[in-house]
């Protein structure tokens, strides 16, 4: 990992190839536009008088146009650097003039970095992908659902907040039922080997989850109580409600390392009681098998001066008496409970 203190050029650094481009909305209580940018101006993003705007940016490959946007909007160096770096971990943070928040959403089994700024009369929203995952507001915008038009953006900021961790619950709930499954089919005792790879890729998403969810809690709060006049007053009712969310969010994280590893110590019991199982298995076979091993190695002794070794029934009493002896052990260990 370089030190980003020691360059002054900017470059995503993650592995989308999805061509950055800009989606303008445009909104005030009574009209609503949206448009593709060709290219990213000032003046097309001028706001006017009770006018908010919402740039979509997607892809984070053309790093010189995602500091053209960032720069225009007051955003410094470092911030830039956070919003390139698909490496960097979750957090909230509160700036002269803008909100900022570095979080991921989860999709299938991907992950995708987005990145949300705000300012008085604006939101940008950074995603890595060609993903519609803001839709749904884009739609609620259009629609002017609950007035959400006539509202200032830092209600804007948090819509698209409360998406991020909504899907954070989503994806927790998602990993808990799954281990649900798993604790019943580890208590049934079947396909313990795919069991045990399960737990394993559920682990994994849980650490992804958790590295995302947990440091947002406390850097959330700060937002919350911060004197900033980006969060006005009359939105933090709905930054109480988001804040909720986010603390299900963590105690859901929290509840599936809980399952997790209880699930962890009943698969390693389990292999522990089926290791001892066969070891019992093996041990009774073994037992079984130390008496006739005796009667051979006598019986196999090249003694001039053997009595059996001119009886005419000594090779059928031989058999007799060591099929006696395994058939009396076997059923000493059956009377036993040895199984």
């Amino acid at each position: 990992m370089k030190n980003n203190l020691l360059t002054e050029q900017l470059a995503y650094n993650g592995d989308s190839r999805t061509k950055t481009h800009i989606h303008l909305i445009r909104y005030s209580a009574g009209t609503f536009e949206e448009t593709l940018l060709d290219a990213f101006t000032p003046e097309s993003v001028a706001v006017g008088a009770d006018e908010k705007i919402w740039l979509r940016i997607h892809g984070l490959k053309d790093a010189a146009c995602i500091e053209a946007v960032c720069t225009h909007f007051g955003a410094d160096f470092l911030t830039i650097q956070d919003i390139l770096n698909a490496d960097h971990p979750s957090k909230v943070e509160e700036h002269d003039g803008f909100n900022f928040m570095v979080g991921r959403i989860f999709q299938s089994d991907s992950a995708v970095q987005v990145r949300l700024m705000q300012g008085e009369h604006f939101v940008l929203s950074f995603v890595e992908g060609d993903s519609g995952f803001f839709d749904d507001v884009a739609r609620a915008l259009r629609d002017n659902v609950l007035r959400i038009r006539m509202r200032t953006a830092d209600y804007l900021f948090l819509v698209l907040m409360n998406g991020v961790i909504s899907n954070y619950v989503s994806l927790a709930m998602s990993i808990g039922d799954e281990l649900d499954d798993l604790e019943s089919e580890l208590l049934a005792a079947r396909n313990e080997r795919d069991i045990g790879i399960q737990l394993q890729m559920q682990r994994r998403r849980y650490m992804e989850l958790k590295r995302t969810v947990m440091p947002l809690r406390e850097q959330f709060q700060r937002l919350l109580r911060s004197d900033s006049g980006l969060v006005r007053k009359a939105s933090h009712p709905f930054f109480n409600d988001v804040s909720d969310h986010l603390q299900n969010a963590v105690q859901l994280v929290e509840g599936c390392r809980e399952t997790l590893s209880s699930l962890m110590d009943l698969y390693i019991s389990n292999n522990d009681l089926r290791m001892n199982d066969i070891m019992k298995r093996l041990t009774i076979v073994s037992t079984i098998f130390i008496p006739l091993t005796f009667l051979v190695g006598v019986w196999g002794m090249n003694f001039e001066r053997m009595p059996e070794l001119h009886w005419r029934y000594g090779y059928a009493a031989a058999w007799g008496v060591m099929l006696v002896v395994g058939v009396a052990a076997y059923f000493i260990f059956r009377a036993k409970r040895w199984r």
